[in-house]
C-alpha cells in the first residue's frame, strides 16, 4: 500500500508539473491536466491514504461519545460543589 500511495503521489506531482508548464507556454490543455490531478488527488490518493493510516486502528478512541460523558461529570461535580 506504501507503495502504491508513493507511486500515485509521484505521477500526481509529476503531471502537475508538466500542467503548470504546458499552462504557462500557453497551450489550455495544462489546466485540464491540473485539474485531473486535482480529482486523482481528492478522491483516490486522500481515501487510500486515510485507508492506510487507520486500518488497523480503534476508530471508537476518536469518538466524541466518551468525550461528552465526561464533560456531562464534570459538569455535574461543579453543581454539587457549588
Amino acid at each position: 500500500m506504501k507503495f502504491v500511495l508513493s507511486t500515485i503521489l509521484i505521477l500526481v506531482i509529476g503531471l502537475l508539473t508538466y500542467g503548470f508548464y504546458i499552462k504557462s507556454n500557453g497551450d489550455t490543455n495544462g489546466e485540464i491536466i491540473i485539474g485531473i490531478c486535482v480529482l486523482v488527488v481528492a478522491f483516490i490518493l486522500m481515501p487510500l491514504f486515510i485507508f492506510h493510516r487507520y486500518k488497523d486502528k480503534n476508530v471508537s478512541e476518536f469518538r466524541l461519545d466518551k468525550w461528552f460523558e465526561k464533560l456531562k461529570e464534570n459538569e455535574k461535580e461543579n453543581k454539587k460543589n457549588n
